[in-house]
């Protein structure tokens, strides 16, 4: 064998050592569970203080040494809370290494969704850079987009990802469930359902929390989305799909960044870029491939596995509310590796689902 050969297959060897022993913490430190309850999809921010367990992501990553990256690949911790260790039970420590690996531990506050909702009107985007909060038409991905809360008590928005088409050629926006379908799927205990809302509900450009207009803004009708599931370790998307109305309302073409150049599989140390709602344009780097990560849905707590991880480029702020939805795009290539919908509240990651996972869930691809 000759010594790249070598390397190669320890590297290998390596990942899936690293691997498992990820999914061994993963499974002992993050487990479905009831969650937080709202009674309403505005007040989950409030509601999120008050945490349940501070362990809410585990995965592949690099160690960090006083802030700063050390290259070595670790089995990381993300943490709510770091808290002092005289504060802690010997039994509550997390472990220093697994299966013969370094552990890391980083606070991160929560993990939430990337939607933005709130009870009052949104404001302009700023700079020269296209404005994604304003009446685009055609409609592109990186626009605000929403939906109308049934009972009015809440404005929000997030992001047009993608324009997708189905078997037949049809075509839709694609985001996420809680953008397009209020957080629809399947509650703890297995059997409850919630259905935020009914198919064929109209999705607004602007969103309603951006100025859009019930009466003149619709761009689409929900046609189909993926269950979040609060029984389950196993979640992989956080999607769903609108069926343009009508079908050229909208066009392919990224705002800022440009049409997709077909799909890839994300990988560590990719550069990435992407437009949303809120931060508009920003780039980063994915950090990890496999992380597992708790976060809180109307459905209750949810975990998904293996996603990506992205850390904005010179220590910036990647997403933030609102940029739910954005797809994820390799800067060199264009290409669309992911599906942003996820983000630690305080801005050192934003978590995305891997496209090949949505597009095989919703069954669409790239129009």
């Amino acid at each position: 064998m000759r010594f790249r050969e070598f390397l190669s297959a320890e590297s290998a060897k390596e990942m899936a050592d690293l691997a498992e022993a990820k999914a061994e913490m993963s499974a002992r430190f993050l487990r479905p569970q009831a969650g937080i309850r709202t009674e309403a999809y505005a007040a989950r921010a409030a509601a999120a203080a008050t945490p349940v367990q501070n362990v809410v992501g585990v995965g592949i990553d690099e160690k960090f040494t006083d802030g700063v990256p050390t290259g070595v690949l670790a089995v990381k911790f993300l943490v709510k809370h770091k808290l002092p260790l005289s504060t802690i039970l010997k039994n509550e420590l997390l472990p220093k290494s697994a299966a013969g690996y370094a552990t890391d531990v980083e606070e991160v506050g929560l993990i939430v969704p990337q939607a933005k909702q709130q009870p009052g009107g949104g404001g302009k985007a700023p700079g020269p850079v296209p404005n994604p909060r304003s009446r685009i038409r055609p409609a592109q991905p990186g626009c605000s987009i929403g939906f109308a809360d049934p009972k009015n008590s809440f404005r929000m928005a997030g992001t047009f990802g993608l324009v997708v088409k189905d078997a037949k050629g049809k075509r839709y926006l694609l985001s996420n469930n809680h953008v397009l379908a209020f957080e629809s799927g399947v509650e703890h205990d297995g059997v409850t359902r919630r259905l935020g809302l009914p198919v064929g509900t109209p999705i607004f450009q602007p969103g309603l929390l951006d100025g859009g207009s019930v009466a003149r803004d619709v761009i689409a009708k929900l046609t189909r989305w993926v269950d979040l599931r609060a029984d389950r370790p196993d979640n992989m998307v956080d999607g769903a799909i609108a069926e343009l109305t009508p079908q050229n309302v909208a066009i392919s073409d990224i705002l800022f960044i440009g049409a997709p150049q077909g799909t890839a599989q994300a990988t560590k140390d990719m550069i990435v870029h992407k437009f949303g709602r809120t931060t508009l344009y920003s780039a980063g780097r994915v950090s990890s491939v496999t992380f597992d990560v708790t976060i809180p849905y109307e459905v209750g707590n949810v975990i998904f596995t293996d996603q990506i991880a992205i850390r904005g480029l010179s220590g910036r702020r990647f997403s933030d509310s609102g940029d739910s939805g954005s797809a994820i795009v390799e800067r060199e290539t264009r290409q669309v590796v992911g599906l942003l919908f996820a983000g630690a509240t305080n801005g050192s990651l934003t978590f995305a689902n891997h496209l090949a996972d949505v597009l095989a869930a919703l069954r669409i691809d790239l129009a």
